[in-house]
């Protein structure tokens, strides 16, 4: 990949970064008044693909995940925060890493709590995997 090709594409990757933040609110909260883990993944989930979207402005579906990690229970009454990145690009498909950090409504700071990969392929009206650039 040339110089020119290899700052394209992390402008690329740079622009699409997508942060989210939320309240974890009781009503997403599992029987240990902590973030129901499902409810992460699906946080997860929206925002590895808004990241993707926003990268390649293709058709993009979910092939799998991996390496989900849960370092620490989130409790109710907290803030987090979902940031995506690409972190590898082939041809029809890529990879984002999503990162969720806890922050305390009253007190500085924060830290990494989930850590987790989500892979896509681009695919064309049939379904059929796509080049993500053409």
């Amino acid at each position: 990949m040339s110089s020119q090709n290899s700052e394209q594409m992390e402008q690329k990757i740079a622009q699409s970064e997508t942060r989210v933040a939320k309240v974890v609110f009781p009503t997403t909260t599992n029987h240990h008044s902590t973030l129901f883990g499902g409810t992460a993944l699906a946080w997860m989930d929206e925002v590895s693909f808004i990241t993707a979207t926003r990268f390649c402005r293709k058709r993009l579906v979910t092939v799998s995940t991996e390496k989900i990690n849960f370092r620490h229970p989130i409790p109710s009454g907290t803030i987090v925060e979902l940031a995506g990145k690409v972190t590898r690009v082939g041809n029809t498909s890529l990879t984002v890493t999503v990162t969720i950090f806890l922050e305390d409504m009253y007190r500085e700071g924060r830290e990494e709590v989930i850590h987790g990969q989500f892979n896509f392929v681009a695919v064309d009206d049939n379904g059929k995997p796509t080049p993500l650039f053409q």
